[in-house]
């Protein structure tokens, strides 16, 4: 095996993105980078960088424990990748949230003095 892969290739049989043509289109929109720097599609990855992903809003960073050019299953693929991604923000407690019925109306007066002072206004 040799010492780089391209990097949408890689993504792609880390099991990151779902197929090897949303990896390439991640590379294009800017949403890949590597040890810092956005990444072209063809740009080779080495064992020890780390590369980032945005996913659904979301970054996904790796570093590449292992360089992989076919896809692999999923075992494989997490023992080619060690993931250093920050945990996701949980579901926001319902308590922090103000609720209002559907079909309560227009808030009164009082009401509308509570939200202002719930949203710091």
């Amino acid at each position: 095996m040799s010492d780089r892969a391209r990097v949408d290739v890689w993504i792609w049989a880390v099991r990151l993105v779902k197929t090897r043509a949303a990896a390439t289109e991640a590379c294009r929109g800017g949403h890949v980078r590597v040890n810092g720097n956005p990444a072209k599609a063809s740009q080779p990855v080495r064992i020890g960088d780390e590369v980032r992903v945005r996913i659904h809003g979301f970054d996904r960073i790796v570093i590449a424990r292992q360089l992989l050019a076919k896809r692999v299953g999923a075992p494989a693929a997490a023992a080619a990748i060690e993931d250093r991604s920050p945990p996701r923000p949980s579901a926001i407690d319902s308590a922090q949230v103000p609720h209002r019925p559907r079909g309560a109306g227009r808030p009164s007066s009082r009401e509308r003095r509570e939200i202002d002072r719930l949203r710091g206004r």
